[in-house]
């Protein structure tokens, strides 16, 4: 058995938990923030047969794709005035992380 632990944006969640239900896994979702705007992930832990693995992966990537978003930062400092600059960042993908589960109990 193995665990796997998704961290994916707030905004895909919805559509892989609603598609991973359908298909039978069983998911703990977690609120999380983190990255350069701290903004809202969600972490999902999920036990799985090491043979469903790369299905389960499969369902992710479908509906973590990554995409440009511009957004406002207030770094800049132009004659005495604070200036809010917009950058083009990159959201939504999925990091995951497979490891290996000792001892599975469910009561």
């Amino acid at each position: 058995m193995k665990l796997l632990i998704a961290i994916i944006n707030n905004d895909d969640c919805p559509a892989v938990l609603s598609e991973i239900t359908k298909k039978g896994f069983s998911a703990t979702r977690l609120s999380t923030s983190g990255g350069f705007l701290r903004a809202g992930n969600s972490t999902l832990l999920v036990g799985v047969e090491e043979e469903k693995v790369d299905d389960l992966i499969d369902i992710i990537g479908k509906f973590c794709s990554k995409r440009k978003q511009i957004v406002q930062t207030n770094s800049a400092f132009s004659s005495e005035l604070f200036v809010s600059l917009p950058v083009e960042i990159s959201v939504g993908g999925a990091t995951i992380f497979v490891v290996d589960v000792d001892k599975f109990i469910k009561l």
